[in-house]
């Protein structure tokens, strides 16, 4: 199974597109599926847990929504006990997360540790444990071959104490991305990659390993645009069929988050981030990365998702279960 894992993450072809090889791979991983069941059963959903599923397949809609999205989150938050063990500028940025959809730790991380983490991401490479994915930009999953990422970044207790805060569930660590450069990634939600139900139970962090500038491909993001509705691959030209995913349902999805924002009037900001800094988003901010007008500029960073207990996770974009390692 990690063969075909590690094979599948380097595959550019047609193969991509057909719901048939994820129903396979579902059936390996069934260990890591078979949590689905007393969650389907919860949510009316009649199909198999080795199934394609979207969000067509939720006829009922569950008003199950994270407590800070709730309209009375920035009143509820400050009288909640654990709010107040936070120190004032955490407190100031978990208001600012309600309220803008993501929030800000300044030196975080240690100029120290991020040179640690950068140093074994390149011995990583090195050593050809990993590699680059199909998109010869992300590097998935680095916590899988390096117990220093996984422990002291991936699931750095200080951090998950705050994302179980925001979440008001505890959080499933999901998935690492490390970036040598910038991703230059168009303006998008994750929760169109990485879904919930209910709905906006994913968080991500973004980890400044070095500085970023105009040059190398700063991230950008939409303040408050959390609060759209989240877009389903029914809200656009997806191309999917019964059989096989749209040829061209990322570059539509694409173009209608562009359309968007062009009839909404959010104030697009970029992350000039130092060494160390933390970048925490909520699923449906509207975020990407700029080109990168430095020739040869880098941009080390890495992106982490945590999904949260008790709640049916998948991928909308590919109509697939997420596979989670519970145990």
């Amino acid at each position: 199974m990690t063969f075909l894992r590690e094979t599948f993450k380097k595959y550019k072809g047609s193969l991509r597109s057909y719901k048939l090889v994820y129903y396979l791979n579902n059936l390996l991983q069934r260990r890591k599926l078979r949590h689905n069941k007393e969650l389907y059963k919860k949510h009316g959903i009649q199909k198999s847990i080795f199934s394609a599923i979207g969000h067509q397949d939720f006829t009922v809609k569950s008003q199950d929504f994270p407590w800070l999205n709730r309209p009375d989150a920035l009143s509820a938050v400050q009288q909640h006990p654990d709010f107040k063990a936070f120190d004032e500028k955490t407190q100031a940025q978990i208001l600012h997360f309600i309220t803008h959809g993501y929030l800000i730790l300044k030196g975080f991380y240690s100029a120290t540790e991020m040179d640690l983490l950068a140093t074994e991401v390149d011995n990583l490479l090195t050593k050809k444990k990993t590699d680059f994915n199909y998109t010869g930009k992300k590097i998935m999953d680095a916590f899988r071959f390096s117990p220093l990422i996984d422990q002291q970044y991936f699931r750095n207790p200080r951090l998950i104490k705050l994302l179980n805060f925001l979440m008001g569930k505890k959080v499933v660590p999901f998935q690492t991305i490390n970036f040598i450069e910038g991703s230059e990634q168009r303006a998008h939600s994750d929760s169109i990659h990485m879904t919930t139900e209910p709905e906006g139970y994913l968080i991500a962090s973004w980890t400044a390993l070095e500085k970023t500038h105009a040059g190398n491909g700063p991230l950008f993001y939409y303040p408050k645009s959390h609060r759209l509705p989240f877009v389903s691959c029914q809200d656009y030209l997806s191309g999917h069929s019964t059989w096989q995913l749209g040829a061209n349902s990322y570059k539509n999805y694409e173009d209608k988050i562009e359309a968007i924002l062009e009839t909404e009037n959010f104030e697009k900001q970029y992350f000039y981030a130092e060494k160390g800094d933390v970048l925490l988003w909520h699923a449906n901010l509207i975020h990407g990365g700029s080109p990168i007008t430095q020739t040869g500029a880098t941009r080390k960073s890495m992106v982490s998702h945590y999904f949260c207990e008790d709640v049916i996770c998948y991928h909308e974009i590919s109509q697939r279960p997420a596979i989670l390692d519970l145990e």
